[in-house]
């Protein structure tokens, strides 16, 4: 059996179990308040774990792989294997001090204190930047801890930058920039296909969510034209149409962020009836 452990709530819960229906493992018949859920697969479950657990569990073996974010992977330091950049979650860990502070630069921070849920990675922080700092280690609250006299600054995740402006709080540099990541523990050779039947699948998902399919008719004579404006993956597939007329039926995938710009230049070549089709999963 294999056991994949995904964050229990918070904000990578929802992006995780959408990921893994869009992959053809949906989570069956289960809630973030249960420990365990089944999926379509017999030979595979889900273990809900709040996600700062997930990277021990996995290195440890009560999981075989997991969802997390790479800060903390980093944080702990689990012996896992780094396997797929799931690319959501994205935030950052950043310094900051409050907005009256005379400190500019990190390098004003020597012998003060700074205060983060992430010591382990803010103490590898300054030691490479050579800078000594008392680090105080808290569980919560921590942009608060600057205006009560706890700390000179702080190292805490920021996505949109928000609650360092409400909390009245400027950011002096970034300490670490983290996404979601697929992990595996590093001994599970004999569930290896297994796993990597699990990232083939969630990569086609991430894969496919960058590519459109397009189809469209065109008359022979304007079909070298058309073929030229097509990318492609290994060209466009072109198929006769059996009409009165002397017509192809063209298919090709491009790049999502190119159907725009594409589609109109198609259109002026003499292309007809083009349909832009997303792709669900797509394995190379």
């Amino acid at each position: 059996m294999i056991r994949i452990a995904i964050p229990n709530k918070g904000r990578l819960h929802d992006p995780t179990v959408k990921l893994f229906k869009e992959a053809g493992l949906p989570v069956l018949e289960g809630s973030s308040r249960k420990l365990f859920a089944k999926t379509t697969d017999p030979d595979m479950t889900f273990l809900f774990a709040r996600a700062a657990d997930i990277p021990e569990y996995v290195q440890d073996g009560a999981a075989d792989v997991g969802i997390t974010g790479l800060d903390l992977i980093d944080e702990t330091d689990a012996e896992v294997e780094v396997m797929l950049d799931l690319h959501f979650g994205r935030a950052k860990l950043v310094l900051a001090v409050p907005e009256d502070s005379g400190i500019k630069a990190p390098e004003d921070l020597k012998n003060m204190r700074v205060a983060t849920e992430f010591p382990n990675i803010t103490e590898k922080y300054f030691k490479n930047v050579d800078i000594p700092v008392e680090v105080i280690k808290v569980s919560g609250a921590c942009e608060m801890t600057p205006h009560v006299g706890i700390a000179d600054a702080i190292v805490d995740i920021s996505s949109s930058g928000t609650t360092l402006v409400t909390n009245h709080l400027r950011k002096i540099a970034e300490v670490f920039s983290s996404s979601v990541y697929l992990i595996s523990n590093a001994d599970s050779s004999q569930r290896e296909e297994k796993i990597q039947h699990i990232k083939t699948a969630l990569e086609s998902v991430l894969h496919a969510k960058q590519k459109r399919y397009l189809m469209m008719n065109a008359p022979s004579g304007k079909l070298e034209n058309i073929k030229d404006i097509l990318p492609g993956l290994a060209g466009p597939t072109v198929m006769k149409v059996e009409s009165k007329n002397s017509t192809h039926a063209i298919h090709a995938v491009i790049d999502a962020d190119q159907v725009f710009t594409i589609v109109s230049e198609l259109k002026k070549a003499g292309a007809s009836d083009i349909l832009v089709v997303p792709i669900e999963r797509m394995i190379p």
